[in-house]
Order: C-alpha cells, then structure tokens, then sequence
C-alpha cells in the first residue's frame, strides 16, 4: 500500500477502468485528448498552460505533472507557468469572494 495520495503507480490502474468501463472511459480519453489536439483555434502552447491553470485549481497532481511537461515542450516559458499558476489562484479567490457574498446574501435572509 501506497505511503502518499499521489503515487505515479496508480496510473496504471487506468487500464484496468478501461477494461471495466470501455465507452466511458473512451468518451473520457476524447475529452481529455482536446488539449494536446494540434489545429484550433487556440495554440498548443496556450492549450497547455491553460490546462496547467485548471489542474492547479481542480488541484489533480497527475494533470500538473503532465500539463507542465507538456507546456514545455510546446514552448512555454517558466514565467508564463508561474502566471498562469496565478491566474488560476486569482480566479480560484474570486470564486471564494463572490461565495461569501452569496453566503452574506443567505445570512441575511428572513
């Protein structure tokens, strides 16, 4: 048994769902293949970091790892990961405000 939540290892247990789930999985794999699709509108660079921007907000330590890698490779800076970290956190903060005023709005309420 694995000492820590994040453990490479685990991956390999993808292809075990694929086997349990075949056309969920696939529909999965289709989405998840959008990012590294050449083509769009939006270049693979960009695709990258913001990938990268959404794994630090939904916090999933594979797709860092990954997207990161991936940024790279396609050409981003180290700068333009850290702000794209940022940008993630800013909006991860605005999120949390906007909450707050809702929960005011609730705690306000007869």
């Amino acid at each position: 048994m694995s000492e820590h939540y994040h453990d490479a290892g685990d991956l390999g247990l993808l292809k075990e769902m694929r086997k349990l789930a075949p056309a969920d999985f696939d529909a999965w794999l289709g989405l998840n293949n959008i990012v590294a699709r050449e083509g769009g509108a939006i270049p693979r660079k960009f695709r990258e970091l913001i990938a990268v921007a959404v794994a630090c907000t939904t916090q999933c330590p594979y797709c860092i790892e990954a997207h990161s890698r991936a940024a790279k490779a396609a050409g981003a800076t180290r700068e333009e990961l850290v702000e794209s970290a940022f940008l993630a956190a800013a909006l991860r903060a605005g999120g949390a405000a906007t909450h707050g005023a809702m929960a005011l709005k609730f705690f306000d309420q007869k």
